[in-house]
């Protein structure tokens, strides 16, 4: 009998198929009776399931000895339904091997990824950069630092959860953010024009494209997605992104002014300090990248409570990100 090569995620109950997924979770608990089990969960980008591996199962051992979490496994399996939702009727089970690529297994796949191609995005914020910053120096400098990190940009996520935490969700929300600064930056230097100092309109557009540029190296991608480094959780990514401009602008032509100012907008764009902002916006342009900046991560947040909220009525729970209900319509 052939079988089929199917993701997880696309299976139905009572098939079988061979799928590759990520062990998520491997807990060691007990039953009421005092007898020892594994519960397992295996997963794609699209689905989870999780199930118990009894005492007396011939893959007990091998659970227990070989079996780790955060590895990728190509498993040959039954999706049974049970009175505790789906479970896997494991028929065989090993590493994946780099041979298997060639079947479609791809270390990326158990991440949700953004909607947008990464190199489109991250085509469209170098074109900003380049028609939208006059200061030559500035430009230089915000460009050279797109250029020399773009293979980390092009898959990094925004965060380890709560917006933008999936495959190239990075890119998504700060290109999200310079088109909003580029439009709020022309209103209200337009509006005010008569503000003194006046709004910098590169300073805006630099402190939007680099505003988290510091995440870089606060985040590190895994199979199961992204998690803090080190320095990611004794600095935070705030001071890092100063660290990298700072870095970068060394040797370079820069006005002492204008580098202060994008300094600040990175170091204030978290607005509170308990949100990791050392200093509160203080300049026209700070404020702008932080409202943008906060508005796109909120709304990320309400559309993913839409999309993933499953109780019933016209106002979603309020486990959520938001921690507050969102209403969905249908009074």
């Amino acid at each position: 009998m052939v079988v089929l090569t199917l993701p997880l995620c696309e299976m139905n109950e009572g098939q079988e198929a061979d799928f590759f997924a990520l062990l998520a979770e491997k807990q060691e608990l007990t039953t009421r009776d005092g007898k020892p089990y594994y519960r397992v969960t295996f997963r794609d980008a699209k689905r989870e399931v999780g199930f118990p591996i009894w005492s007396d199962s011939a893959l007990a051992e091998p659970c227990r000895s070989e079996w780790a979490t955060g590895q990728f496994y190509k498993l040959r399996a039954v999706l049974r339904q049970s009175n505790y939702g789906p479970q896997l009727e494991i028929k065989k089970i090993r590493p994946v091997e780099d041979a298997d690529r060639a079947e479609g297994f791809d270390p990326m796949m158990c991440q949700p990824t953004s909607r947008f191609d990464p190199v489109e995005m991250f085509a469209e914020l170098m074109n900003i950069v380049e028609s939208r910053i006059e200061n030559v120096p500035l430009r230089e400098l915000v460009a050279d630092i797109l250029e020399q990190n773009r293979e980390q940009l092009l898959v990094w996520p925004a965060a380890k959860k709560n917006h933008h935490a999936f495959v190239s969700g990075y890119l998504e929300h700060v290109l999200n953010v310079t088109r909003t600064c580029c439009h709020l930056a022309e209103k209200y230097s337009d509006l005010y024009n008569d503000l003194d100092p006046p709004l910098n309109r590169d300073v805006v557009v630099a402190g939007a494209v680099l505003h988290d540029i510091g995440k870089l190296r606060e985040l590190a991608t895994t199979a199961a997605g992204a998690d803090y480094t080190a320095a990611g959780c004794l600095i935070g990514h705030v001071l890092q992104g100063r660290d990298i401009v700072r870095e970068m602008a060394a040797g370079r032509s820069i006005d002492a002014e204008i580098l202060l100012r994008l300094e600040h907008v990175i170091v204030s764009h978290q607005r509170l300090a308990e949100w990791g902002a050392p200093k509160p916006p203080m300049t026209s342009e700070a404020l702008i990248v932080h409202y943008a900046d906060d508005l796109d991560a909120k709304m990320n947040m309400l559309v993913c409570t839409l999309k993933e909220d499953t109780t019933d009525g016209p106002v979603t729970t309020k486990r959520n990100a938001m921690a507050q209900g969102f209403y969905r319509g249908g009074m």
